[in-house]
């Protein structure tokens, strides 16, 4: 059965002319009719695209190629010899993190993360959390620019820069990383099964307003936040066999 392709492409100036390459020698469908998406740009843009995905509730699997800076979510950009490449792409289910932020005046806002969401004062003043996990208490009071959690996808992303794990792709977990911790000064966190359910409360959130950030999606001045990894609605990333996501999680270890 014939592929059909969907063409998404960041708006700069270097993603636009490799779309305009690629739509000189391929075929592309609009994307409600696509069975696999094609998207040009860096980290951002796919994580852009798999929000777009999760909102519009409709999941294809895309093949990432990377105009971007990092890339760390996209294969190689290459014009030539897509049919091939598509053909031998390895599968990445990746599912989501799914927040609800209870704001200061009782409002509920859910929204979902591919790498982390987290909690991050708002002021010069230190953030005073209750971290529970599947319904106890485990930290008291966590004294800390903030925290996170975070999914294996993106555990080398804010996790690695706060010092939390690297996390394999399949290992079925879930990391929970302090922010500057000022008290308890020794805990580095935790690795938690990815069934777990993380709830952060925010001590006297008048005094010491906190906000919290899904990817790059912001609530502010949280009372309490709930985090739990959504199995509803797993994504798909293609990747292509010499290079692909489990690879490069695991060499980020040996990076110094």
């Amino acid at each position: 059965m014939e592929r059909k392709l969907a063409l998404l492409a960041s708006p700069t100036e270097s993603a636009q002319e490799a779309a305009r390459r690629l739509m000189a020698v391929s075929t592309f469908v609009p994307l409600s009719q696509a069975d696999t998406v094609i998207a040009l740009g860096g980290d951002g843009f796919m994580l852009q695209t798999l929000h777009g995905m999760l909102e519009n509730h409709r999941t294809v699997p895309i093949f990432g190629m990377n105009l971007g800076t990092v890339g760390f979510l996209m294969n190689e950009w290459r014009l030539d010899g897509l049919d091939q490449r598509l053909d031998r792409a390895k599968a990445f289910k990746v599912n989501p993190l799914r927040m609800l932020a209870t704001s200061v005046t009782g409002e509920q806002i859910a929204l979902p993360a591919i790498n982390e969401v987290s909690l991050l004062r708002e002021t010069r003043q230190t953030a005073w959390l209750e971290v529970s996990v599947n319904n106890r208490v485990v930290i008291p009071e966590l004294v800390c620019d903030g925290a996170l959690v975070a999914t294996p996808a993106g555990s080398t992303a804010y996790n690695l820069s706060a010092q939390g794990p690297i996390l394999p792709l399949d290992s079925g977990l879930v990391a929970l990383t302090p922010i500057s911790p000022f008290r308890p000064r020794r805990w580095r966190g935790a690795i938690l099964p990815e069934r777990t359910r993380v709830k952060m409360r925010v001590i006297d959130p008048v005094k010491r307003p906190v906000s919290a950030v899904a990817d790059q999606r912001e609530v502010r001045d949280v009372a309490q936040v709930e985090i739990a990894i959504d199995f509803a609605m797993p994504l798909t990333l293609l990747f292509d066999p010499e290079h692909t996501l489990d690879d490069r999680i695991a060499a980020e270890q040996f990076i110094s």
